[in-house]
């Protein structure tokens, strides 16, 4: 197994020698930042690491980790038995749309939804059927994605995500369809001078309360080290 293989973190470690898609900064950022509760589903899991930073964060909550792909589930599945909270995750071996249709229609079973959606809808097919489907939302178009989490949380519940620019018009305009509001809007830059390399969304299920709160975060300072805000943000996963 190389170096590559096992990410460490301080409460648990990361096996993601066969999911196409590592851990990244992305995932760690979503993990840290998104809306939590006592019901928590992590849609496209991967290797698992959202489920697990949730399951750290909130103490109280069951995960449960949605995945299709065979590669991907047989790292999440390692990483959760291994992990300190395997007691309460539960993973899900299948589709989004092939879970949400299984489940009762008035279920609404969920209080938080987490997500770190495919997105490259623009650029070409990847040459594997695992980073397709991790990577392209032709694997699960944001309609069906905003469509179907709404289903599933209850009312006032939270839906985080984690997309870049190039995307955001038109996941706002699936979200709003589908009956949600944006709650927070995290401007993610690399640099200051730079601009926003990914937004973390935190939509809200039900009627607008309030105008969206917008922030922008830097992950690292003018002269290229590491900010007080990256380390802050991930001080209790990254060593």
């Amino acid at each position: 197994m190389g170096k590559k293989d096992l990410f460490q973190f301080k409460q648990f470690h990361i096996h993601q020698e066969h999911a196409a898609m590592k851990v990244g900064t992305d995932s760690d950022l979503l993990g840290a930042m998104a809306a939590g509760g006592k019901r928590v589903l992590d849609v496209g899991t991967g290797t698992g690491v959202l489920a697990l930073m949730m399951a750290q964060r909130f103490i109280d909550a069951t995960v449960t980790a949605v995945e299709i792909d065979d590669e991907a589930v047989l790292d999440a599945s390692r990483n959760f038995q291994e992990s300190k909270y395997a007691d309460r995750i539960t993973l899900v071996h299948d589709s989004f749309q092939n879970f949400l249709s299984k489940r009762a229609q008035d279920e609404a079973s969920f209080d938080s939804v987490v997500c770190n959606p495919p997105y490259f809808d623009r650029s070409l097919e990847c040459p594997t059927l695992g980073r397709t489907r991790a990577r392209h939302s032709s694997s699960l178009p944001f309609s069906v994605l905003a469509e179907g989490v709404a289903r599933l949380l209850c009312d006032g519940g939270t839906f985080t995500v984690c997309i870049p620019p190039e995307v955001l018009s038109d996941f706002n305009a699936a979200c709003f369809l589908a009956g949600f509001w944006l709650q927070h809007n995290y401007n993610i830059k690399s640099v200051p001078e730079k601009g926003t390399k990914r937004h973390i969304l935190i939509y809200k299920k039900g009627i607008a309360e309030a105008p969206t709160q917008e922030q922008t975060f830097c992950m690292r300072n003018a002269d290229k080290t590491v900010s007080q805000w990256y380390k802050e943000t991930l001080k209790d996963f990254l060593l």
